[in-house]
């Protein structure tokens, strides 16, 4: 099956830009970016705990880098319930980091909070075709 989803671009100012993507994880709707060069998709611990407060963190042995930072505590979880669009995507793990500095710096530009980012682990197994033109992604199972 073949999934069409919105991208929203927003300007990161004289910073080029960041599309976002709506995602729904345990039944609340979230943005997140979607990053073609991040490995792994990445959730915010705060915002996922708020969302499901007794969602079950595993502490990982990995230190994370970049997101604008060295190195960063880390966990894993696995999402049983996570919808980009219509496309459902069961029991998927997930990397949990402190992206709170994220958030911070789009609110100061006056962007939505994001739960976090849509990585390549998602982008390729979905086998992702983005379109700037037509500000969409799209999936196939």
């Amino acid at each position: 099956m073949k999934f069409s989803v919105p991208l929203h671009i927003i300007d990161l100012h004289e910073d080029g830009f960041h599309p976002l993507l709506d995602i729904t994880v345990f039944g609340r709707l979230f943005k997140v970016v979607l990053d073609t060069g991040a490995s792994k998709t990445a959730f915010d611990k705060t915002l996922l705990l708020k969302a499901n407060e007794i969602a079950l963190l595993n502490a990982s042995d990995k230190l994370s880098t970049g997101l604008g930072t060295n190195t960063m505590e880390s966990f894993t979880a696995t999402i049983y319930d996570m919808h980009i669009g219509d496309l459902k995507i069961p029991g998927f793990d997930v990397a949990v980091l402190d992206l709170s500095a994220i958030n911070i710096a789009y609110e100061q530009m006056g962007h939505p909070e994001v739960l976090g980012v849509i990585g390549g682990d998602i982008l390729m197994q979905y086998k992702a075709v983005i379109d700037y033109g037509k500000q969409v992604v799209k999936f196939k199972t």
